[in-house]
């Protein structure tokens, strides 16, 4: 409650080897009255129809109030804690949101994709939904980075969500992608809207000194550890939109286990390009800058178990 409240619009849930994000959903729907719940779901780890089922569930309990993100995660993840060949990526991603575009609108779910539904004439003949979703079409997020998926994301989804955006990145790095893909978009999609993720921290010197640590942790732990050398996308990207040496000199400290030297390897041109870190006056500007790349939804990752402050901070800052 203290977040519907404060003024916060959303509330997203993490998933990777923690906790399942579902379950989290559920009890966030149950204690609050008017904010937005989603999750980035791994699309490897759930058929296509149980996703949906899944979005459909917290979307009735909330009484309309769920966001589903989708995402493919990485090797480490798929197939270092599930078990499961992390293998065409961008067809799961295409398949899972056909199926549940199929689902919430109570047709028969047929689906030709690396995990195909039966299609009509065959011998199993599909399923005709029988549950009562509460809405017929619930939002999109794509998470995505590699180019080929931010151009799927602007084909198909209703958001893309990429980590570690930067205005430059958006409008460099990743402007071919989104164009091409927002070309193929079909007629019926509103706009793609994007969304940022960034460490926050607004406040005195040891507010913003606590933000700077807890981003140069959060960008070593996903550049340095969440991949291999040679199969990480987040490392891929940081490196693609301007900061390849510092992903190389962070990738040898966290594959060496020196995780406080990879921290270290985090400069401060990656903490002020990535994150939302200053006095109120300070970091107006740059939410002026996300805003003029195209973002409209930034999601925060407050540098404080008290994340309140934060977004009332942000909302008196944004008027």
């Amino acid at each position: 409650m203290a977040l519907d409240d404060a003024g916060a619009d959303e509330v997203w849930v993490p998933e990777t080897w923690g906790f399942d994000a579902p379950s989290l959903m559920g009890a966030i729907a149950v204690n609050t009255r008017r904010i937005c719940i989603g999750a980035v779901l791994p699309v490897f780890t759930r058929s296509p129809a149980l996703t949906a089922q899944t979005a459909a569930g917290v979307d009735a309990l909330s009484g309309g109030r769920a966001l589903l993100g989708l995402g493919t995660s990485g090797p480490q993840v798929v197939e270092g804690w599930h078990g499961i060949p992390f293998a065409r990526p961008l067809a799961e991603l295409r398949e899972v949101v056909a199926a549940c575009h199929t689902v919430w609108a109570r047709e028969p779910l047929t689906v030709d994709g690396p995990r195909p539904i039966p299609l009509p004439g065959s011998a199993d003949r599909p399923l005709r939904i029988i549950t009562r979703p509460e809405r017929s079409s619930l939002p999109i997020a794509l998470a995505a980075m590699a180019p080929r998926a931010v151009r799927l994301a602007a084909e198909v989804a209703d958001r893309w969500w990429p980590l570690f955006a930067t205005p430059a990145a958006i409008s460099g790095h990743w402007a071919d992608p989104l164009a091409e893909g927002r070309a193929r978009r079909h007629a019926s999609l509103a706009p793609l809207q994007i969304m940022a993720s960034a460490v926050v921290g607004v406040g005195g010197e040891d507010a913003q000194a606590a933000a700077r640590a807890a981003a140069r942790r959060e960008i070593a732990f996903y550049v340095g550890s969440m991949g291999s050398r040679d199969r990480n996308y987040y490392a891929d990207t940081v490196s693609a939109i301007g900061f390849p040496d510092e992903a190389a000199a962070i990738q040898d400290a966290a594959l060496g286990g020196q995780r406080e030297r990879a921290e270290g390897m985090v400069s401060d041109a990656m903490v002020d390009a990535m994150a939302v870190i200053g006095t109120e006056d300070s970091v107006r500007p740059r939410l002026t800058t996300l805003a003029d790349a195209g973002v409209s939804v930034l999601v925060l990752s407050p540098a404080t178990p008290e994340p309140i402050g934060a977004v009332e901070a942000l909302r008196r800052i944004m008027g």
